[in-house]
């Protein structure tokens, strides 16, 4: 069969499901704003198709985002033109919604099957949206109104597909019943062959530093350094973790950039903010214990959770993030935010700790506790990586499950 993937930052959540189909013998084409010229990855096929974002326009700003949307959905549009002239034509398609790639493809191949990547709908209330006080807007005229059109392209998108597929049941429940019906739940999966304890695992940083096992490590991961992954929650509980541990190195990997809400209103990083806030609290020997390592290279980030004795995991009620299922596949044991995703996939004493989301106090206290008993710290550990190989093994479950998805959409 033939199946085109379109994804403005491709591979993204298609990393393993795209060149799967490849290897079996199906001819897969990808579309993305990524690369600057056509490549072969994996036996998939990465057509680029340029985009820039619109220019500032006189539009109210409740339609911001579907602007955006109709704006790469029109790109897109020329290029799977472009495609169906040279004689391409996919039995299925297979979009992510968030960015309105998918909005206008029945009328270019009405005979495809089209599923979407259904990875979050927003929500005026119950979600992350004024979910942490220090963010939150006092008052704001129609916010459901706002949400609502910010939601419109997602909408679109879902409606005109044949199926939807979602990571958790959590963001899955967020559609409306009319269209979580049509949703999927099946996670991206994790590779567990890959992802496991390494006692003889040792992370060496050129100019930073080199640790193994024998170190007192805690890792704490961001894709971005950002509020809603609990980054301001985390630094500001460093100062007493840093007093109670006076052995323990800290890992903080993840990029100075934005991935959602926004930056910080006086200019600078968030990174740059919350240390201003917190440095004078931290004596410059104990400030020397915590290493800021950027965005790793997969083999160093494996690495860094594989030294790790204990992983500290932070997020709004928000998409959850795979740096929390790898951690617990590499049998790290975890103290998490009591947040609704992360309750999905990790039960508090069985298979990690939560704590209050905004409690640095108990943070600190429970990730204390648990580098004080390695026996604590071997149940959670073994049974966090149970748990994943039971319900997220990238090749048992995972990608036979979206196999099946696949069958299902493309009616073979």
């Amino acid at each position: 069969m033939i199946f085109l993937f379109l994804h403005q930052n491709f591979p993204g959540q298609f990393a393993h499901l795209a060149p799967a189909l490849a290897q079996k013998g199906h001819r897969v084409l990808a579309l993305s704003s990524r690369f600057g010229t056509a490549r072969t990855w994996r036996g998939v096929r990465i057509v680029p198709y340029p985009y820039e974002a619109p220019a500032d326009q006189r539009l109210h700003p409740w339609l911001s985002t579907m602007n955006r949307a109709v704006d790469r959905g029109a790109v897109v549009h020329r290029a799977c033109l472009e495609l169906r002239a040279r004689g391409f034509v996919p039995d299925a398609i297979v979009a992510h919604s968030g960015w309105g790639e998918a909005l206008f493809l029945r009328d270019i191949w009405p005979e495809a099957r089209i599923g979407v990547f259904s990875e979050f709908f927003y929500a005026a209330e119950g979600a992350d949206m004024d979910f942490d006080p220090e963010f939150r807007v006092q008052s704001e005229l129609g916010r459901a109104h706002r949400v609502a059109m910010k939601n419109l392209a997602l909408r679109l998108q879902l409606e005109a597909a044949d199926a939807g597929i979602s990571p958790t049941h959590w963001q899955a429940d967020a559609h409306p019943p009319e269209l979580r019906e049509k949703i999927s739940v099946i996670h991206d999966g994790i590779d567990t062959d890959a992802l496991g304890p390494d006692p003889e695992a040792r992370l060496t940083i050129e100019g930073v530093g080199s640790w193994s096992r024998e170190d007192e490590i805690v890792t704490f991961v961001n894709r971005n350094l950002e509020p809603y992954r609990g980054f301001h929650v985390f630094m500001r509980a460093l100062p007493e973790l840093l007093r109670r541990r006076p052995h323990a190195q800290i890992l903080v990997v993840g990029d100075d950039g934005v991935s959602y809400g926004a930056k910080p209103q006086g200019g600078g990083t968030w990174r740059e903010v919350l240390t201003s806030e917190i440095r004078a609290e931290i004596p410059d020997a104990d400030w020397a214990r915590v290493h800021f390592l950027g965005r790793l290279p997969r083999e160093d980030f494996t690495r860094a959770l594989q030294i790790a004795r204990v992983h500290l995991y932070l997020t709004y009620p928000f998409v959850l993030s795979w740096s929390l299922l790898e951690a617990m596949a590499c049998e790290v044991p975890v103290v998490a935010s009591d947040t609704a995703p992360v309750r999905e996939v990790l039960t508090h004493g069985e298979t990690g700790m939560l704590v209050d989301f905004f409690d640095g106090a108990a943070l600190v206290d429970r990730a204390c506790d648990l580098l004080d008993d390695a026996e604590a710290r071997q149940r959670l550990g073994q049974a966090a990586r149970r748990h994943v190989i039971e319900r997220y093994d990238l090749a048992r479950v995972c990608l036979p499950a979206q196999f099946d998805w696949i069958r299902r959409l493309a009616g073979s």
